[in-house]
């Protein structure tokens, strides 16, 4: 029997798509990569999972998994054709939430948003945030170790993952499902599955960290000379609000000019325009404490020390979604704009500025002209540096590659990273291996092979270029 009547016969009519009618899962999200499949499997349990991984493993055929395929980096669709794809888009229950221990066990293919949704009313969340959350499956955004708007306050996703299941690329069951935080019995294996991009394991279920839903917030979109005051009006939030501070987003003027152009349903809300702006929230769980007052009074003082330049708070709940959307609409107006590339960086808080700037003095040496729009977050130096060709030009000059690998030594030199949370997937690995030392790579690569020595787990992705021993 072919591996395609198996896998037909193991999940049944609604759980087995021909590699013809694989189109929605062929392609990643920037329709960069993408081999035409074997076949999707769409299993519904675990043990179908396992099944599936079992039938490709014996028959020698790689397997990919795939959430909601938001990925920028290429990681859930197949780098060569005749693989399978493995979607958890079925695997989608949500479990009911514990207020002792502060969890709740879901599957893998659970949507972010549907999570929220979930806990609504429960005095609970789950904190983390991201603009693709409407579409973004819990097995992915573990897979990536994926970040957001909140990660400086609540931790990555990994950090939010207190125990997974997984299949192994034998079809092996690990079941890690322990809903503790302290669990030191050997090598943090749950560890290792965040960010592995799907090359270690099969993530199935979680169990995720809440934390009580804050009563209050208090939310300003502010108006900054420059990312140097930025910097300094950050430090000083921290200092009189840190406890509180849950965002800190920052964003340019040409980001917001583009989301203003493209994207119905924008309004800029302050009379005063700058090269530079800042979102900021702070959140209690306390109704008794003075939020307004808080974020108000270092947002005065910024004003007489000349950090800001402008500044609204938000006087309900449908203005602070609209500050917010002025943020997460940021990609979707550059997107609108035209071609696009895209850049992971992040660096020591302190250095955020000094690297727009050098980045932008290398930018314009290898293409001049460019436009460059640095936005994200202040708070743990995450920069998604997204560059748009010079107007009037129909790309970057055939200098993409160039661009990325200047900016990714940038990083380095400053001690940061070119991958801060969206992954390597197949975009980045030549940038790994040119920036990363190789002793490094080498261990990753001795993990891999650990976990899935016939290499039939996403292959290429994360480890792909990297000589395995």
């Amino acid at each position: 029997m072919s591996l395609a009547l198996q896998l037909a016969a193991i999940l049944g009519p609604r759980g087995w798509i021909p590699g013809h009618e694989a189109a929605p899962w062929q392609r990643d999200w920037l329709d960069r990569y993408g081999g035409r499949p074997l076949g999707v499997a769409r299993p519904a349990s675990t043990d179908q999972v396992a099944a599936v991984a079992a039938a490709c493993h014996a028959a020698g055929v790689p397997v990919v998994p795939q959430g909601g395929n938001t990925g920028l980096c290429g990681g859930a669709v197949l780098g060569q054709p005749g693989g399978v794809i493995l979607s958890l888009a079925r695997m989608a229950d949500i479990g009911t939430p514990d207020p002792a221990s502060g969890s709740i066990e879901v599957g893998a293919g659970a949507v972010l948003q549907c999570v929220h949704e979930a806990l609504h009313g429960s005095g609970l969340m789950f904190p983390l945030h991201l603009g693709a959350e409407g579409s973004a499956q819990i097995g992915g955004l573990i897979g990536t170790n994926a970040g957001g708007s909140h990660a400086f306050r609540y931790g990555m996703m990994g950090d939010l993952v207190l125990g997974i299941e997984a299949v192994l690329a034998d079809g092996t069951v690990w079941n890690g499902l322990r809903a503790v935080q302290k669990d030191n019995a050997g090598y943090p294996l749950r560890r290792l599955l965040c960010g592995a991009e799907g090359t270690l394991g099969i993530v199935t279920r979680a169990v995720l960290r809440l934390v009580p839903e804050p009563r209050q917030r208090a939310t300003a979109l502010l108006t900054l000379p420059d990312l140097t005051a930025a910097t300094a009006f950050g430090i000083r939030l921290r200092a009189e609000a840190g406890e509180f501070l849950t965002g800190l987003e920052f964003f340019s003027g040409l980001g917001l000019d583009l989301a203003l152009e493209h994207v119905p349903g924008l309004a800029m809300p302050l009379e005063t325009r700058g090269s530079c702006y800042l979102l900021v929230e702070v959140a209690s769980g306390s109704a008794l404490v003075p939020l307004d007052d808080i974020l108000g009074g270092v947002l005065e003082q910024g004003m007489e020390d000349g950090l800001v330049l402008d500044g609204a708070l938000a006087a309900s709940e449908a203005q602070r979604a609209a500050f917010w959307r002025l943020r997460e609409e940021q990609p979707e107006g550059q997107r609108l704009e035209g071609p696009q590339l895209k850049h992971d960086i992040s660096v020591p808080p302190g250095r955020i500025a000094d690297f727009v700037a050098e980045g932008a003095a290398l930018c314009e040496g290898l293409v001049p002209r460019v436009r460059i729009n640095p936005f994200g977050h202040l708070a743990d130096g995450n920069i998604h540096y997204n560059l748009t060709p010079p107007a009037g030009a129909a790309g970057f000059a055939g200098r993409d590659q160039d661009l990325g690998l200047a900016l990714a030594k940038l990083a380095a030199r400053m001690g940061g990273s070119f991958a801060a949370e969206h992954g390597l997937g197949r975009a980045k690995i030549a940038l790994a291996d040119a920036v990363r030392p190789a002793v490094e790579r080498r261990i990753m690569a001795r993990i891999k092979a650990a976990f899935d020595a016939d290499g039939m787990l996403n292959p290429g992705a994360v480890v792909g270029g990297v000589q395995q021993e």
